[in-house]
């Protein structure tokens, strides 16, 4: 649980830290998103932006916005064709590179997200949580997060959603901050990318019977 330090800091500290860094973020790094929007709108076309209805805080919806990766390939029925074929390799370097995720300073800047918390992920996965893995809404979802830096889409379900909680009871200065410098860190090694299994990360189809810790 979190101490009353922990206590004070995701009160008091933690947003509005949000929004000075990523406020400065935005500004020092609009160089790159104007050169990445270009390279997007070059290389895959329009929309340059990837919008899509994610659960933040105490599972509200917002719009999160990425930079796009995949294109609108479709097969002759018009659905649209696998990740593994849409990603492109432009794609995957945008990704390798957390790229893709520059927009999602401004869902930061109004509030949506955090800098650090756990992803936010689909709205279909809402029904699919057990009561252990719904307390990840217990905070704003963030840019990065606890489960990002110790494997990313390399690492099970079951593993992201117990270091998302954990992350949840240990909110802090110093955590956020750790977590920060490792995703630096991260970035520029490119570790987790993807999972063993699939171009991105295998959907979640819930936890097995039982798994309701």
């Amino acid at each position: 649980m979190n101490n009353s330090k922990g206590g004070i800091y995701r009160r008091f500290v933690k947003r509005p830290m949000d929004f000075i860094v990523s406020l400065i973020a935005i500004i020092v790094l609009c160089p790159v998103f104007l050169i990445v929007a270009l390279l997007v709108r070059t290389k895959l076309g329009s929309p340059v932006l990837f919008k899509q209805k994610r659960p933040g805080l105490n599972e509200e919806i917002f719009m999160m916005y990425k930079f796009r990766t995949m294109t609108d390939k479709r097969d002759e029925n018009g659905t649209l064709l696998p990740d593994s074929v849409r990603l492109t390799r432009f794609g995957r370097l945008l990704r390798s590179t957390s790229l893709d995720e520059l927009p999602e300073l401004f869902n930061i800047l109004k509030g949506d997200m955090s800098i650090i918390g756990p992803r936010p992920l689909l709205v279909q996965y809402l029904p699919l949580y057990n009561g252990h893995q719904k307390r990840r809404h217990e905070v704003r979802p963030g840019l990065s997060g606890l489960a990002q830096v110790s494997g990313r889409n390399a690492i099970s379900w079951e593993e992201k959603f117990n270091l998302d909680v954990k992350y949840v009871d240990n909110v802090s200065f110093v955590n956020d901050w750790s977590i920060i410098f490792s995703t630096i860190k991260k970035v520029f090694v490119r570790e987790g990318i993807n999972s063993e299994t699939a171009a991105t990360m295998e959907y979640f189809e819930g936890s097995k019977v039982g798994d309701n810790k």
